[in-house]
């Protein structure tokens, strides 16, 4: 399955009603989101796959893979792209064996460490961060941009960096060798989500092909 961490939209439902959850994914897709990811921390198996099932419809429409938070069971249930877990879900490796190999299994990684064991054990991708506060509800820890660095030169995956990050701060990043970003706030807050996530989109790409040069 392709995959394209450019600009990976996560959801944050505490900021929306489930329609205008799934308008937001809709007008993120629109504006050039390249993987989407389902987070629901709070949310009951059933609730959870039934949203990620609605989520889906619109992902797939798009063709923008579908990425499942935590929740392993649900992404096989609802057909998703893949999974992401950080250090306190199930295992990557677990994850891989449940999943197979032809699904996306992608994870948290702050240290080196973290990073050369995720990717040892099957991950697809890295998510590493936060590199800014970030106003979600899910505990963060700040990451310099030199350990973002180091976990994108040890290991032959690609990482995205996250936390905070929107189109006008984003410059501390035109020097790292990331896949992408990942946003949260910075589309689902946003007053245009499909606007936010061009601009987004269009930033990216502006900082991988100054980097090219």
């Amino acid at each position: 399955m392709q995959l394209d961490l450019t600009l990976y939209v996560v959801t944050d439902s505490t900021y929306h009603t489930p329609e205008s959850l799934l308008h937001t994914v809709e007008q993120a897709c629109a504006g050039g989101a390249t993987l989407v990811q389902l987070r629901e921390k709070e949310r009951g198996g059933r609730d959870y796959l039934e949203l990620a099932q609605r989520v889906k419809a619109v992902t797939d429409r798009f063709g923008v893979p579908l990425i499942i938070d935590d929740r392993v069971d649900v992404a096989i249930a609802c057909g998703a792209a893949g999974v992401h877990v950080g250090a306190s879900d199930l295992p990557v490796a677990v994850c891989r064996r449940l999943l197979g190999p032809d699904k996306i299994v992608g994870a948290t990684a702050k240290t080196v460490e973290a990073a050369k064991a995720a990717y040892a054990d099957g991950a697809d991708y890295l998510g590493t961060g936060a590199i800014y506060p970030t106003t979600t509800h899910v505990t963060t820890k700040i990451t310099p941009v030199e350990t973002l660095d180091e976990i994108c030169r040890a290991v032959p995956i690609p990482v995205a960096a996250i936390g905070g990050l929107n189109a006008d701060n984003m410059g501390v990043l035109q020097n790292s060798p990331i896949a992408g970003v990942a946003v949260v706030s910075a589309v689902m807050k946003a007053d245009d989500p499909r606007a936010a996530a061009a601009l987004l989109k269009a930033r990216v790409l502006a900082m991988r092909e100054k980097r090219a040069k």
